[in-house]
């Protein structure tokens, strides 16, 4: 079968993902196991990644970031799942905490923390959800509440990726409760503030290298200037804009895993013997893998059409919603489909298919669940 190459690849992207796969080979793969075992990436990671230049690419230059595009996140993206990493938040850091501030923040918060970012000193989280509240975001309960110069803030969050590790967490919050949406604020809170504390990793089915935590905020006060956006009340807006490439980074990282669940399987059953000939022998084997082959091809195809209109500025909230819920279904059954190729060994957590078939489930619960998905396409219908 013919090469297939990404649409919006150039050379400037080969030598990154050069780049990428050299680093996650040496620094990630090896420790994927600690990783799996301590709950979290070690912290020295994120600092060798900044000084390769891999955090915050597709940040300006002038606050430290690689003056990329989309494309360049993409790669990184896709190098991370080749590896079979989940553990590390790097996605969510560069793409999309970096993004906030780069659009919303004030020429003194972009250049005091995105520069900070892109070395690695500083690890950011958002947190979105609350223990009653998922996707329905307008109705968080978190408060923060105008008293004078600051901003106290009250309240709990919970699955929060990067959250035992993270130096600059983005809170949405209340800043008028008596209103919906428009009562939404976003606001920077610094771990190091009085009354902020992080509560344990969560154990989950699949990520289990994650440090996906609980926070919570008791009387923590941060000054007015933490506000993100020019005014109170621009919150949920600011979620609406940023959550499409979330959902993009979601659908990368479900069609690369893809991929490498088809290419660890496509090795085993070449390898594997059953009945005194290769498991690929066997025509349901082909056939199976003729079916992942091609929903990884048509996954791959429909990202990348994506990947090339977010980059040029056309893609729109529905195809998103499209890509996110589509790829994430299709992920897990392929997942699933290669798993029941390596037998009894594909539920062995030795096995990295078991580890690809566990994490790729919450892509269809993050970042907005696929019911919501299939909702806001419909009603664009």
């Amino acid at each position: 079968m013919a090469a297939y190459r990404s649409v919006w690849m150039d050379d400037d992207l080969d030598a990154l993902r050069s780049l990428a796969r050299a680093f996650y080979d040496r620094e990630v793969a090896p420790n994927i196991d600690k990783y799996l075992a301590q709950h979290h990436v070690d912290r020295e990671l994120w600092n060798k990644a900044g000084e390769l230049g891999l955090l915050c690419l597709s940040i300006p230059e002038e606050y430290g970031g690689g003056g990329g595009t989309f494309a360049h996140e993409a790669v990184m993206i896709e190098e991370q799942a080749r590896v079979v990493d989940t553990a590390w938040g790097a996605s969510l850091h560069n793409g999309i905490v970096a993004h906030y501030l780069l659009h919303y923040g004030t020429e003194e918060q972009k250049k005091h923390w995105l520069p900070r970012m892109a070395s690695g000193e500083v690890v950011g989280a958002i947190a979105m959800t609350e223990p009653g509240t998922g996707s329905d975001l307008q109705n968080v309960k978190t408060k923060a509440l105008r008293d004078g110069d600051d901003y106290v803030i009250n309240g709990s969050k919970t699955f929060i990726t990067n959250g035992s590790q993270a130096d600059l967490i983005i809170v949405v919050a209340k800043t008028d409760v008596s209103q919906g949406a428009a009562g939404i604020s976003l606001v920077l809170v610094e771990a190091d503030r009085a009354g902020f504390r992080r509560g344990r990793v969560l154990d989950k089915i699949g990520q289990k290298g994650q440090d996906t935590s609980e926070l919570f905020f008791d009387d923590v006060r941060v000054p007015v200037a933490n506000l993100l956006g020019a005014a109170e009340g621009q919150g949920f807006v600011q979620l609406m804009q940023q959550l499409p490439q979330e959902r993009l980074i979601i659908a990368v990282g479900a069609v690369a895993g893809m991929e490498t669940a088809l290419e660890h399987t496509l090795r085993y059953v070449k390898e594997r013997e059953a009945f005194g000939r290769p498991v690929f022998g066997f025509q349901n084997t082909k056939f199976k893998l003729a079916e992942v082959a091609t929903e990884a091809r048509v996954a791959r195809v429909f990202t990348d059409d994506c990947v090339a209109r977010h980059i040029a500025g056309e893609l729109d909230i529905p195809t998103v919603a499209m890509a996110k819920w589509w790829t994430t279904e299709r992920a897990l059954a392929v997942a699933s489909e290669c798993l029941q190729l390596f037998g009894g060994y594909g539920y062995m957590t030795e096995y990295p298919i078991s580890r690809m078939w566990a994490d790729s489930r919450v892509q269809m619960i993050y970042a907005g669940t696929n019911e919501i998905m299939k909702e806001i396409i419909a009603r664009s219908l």
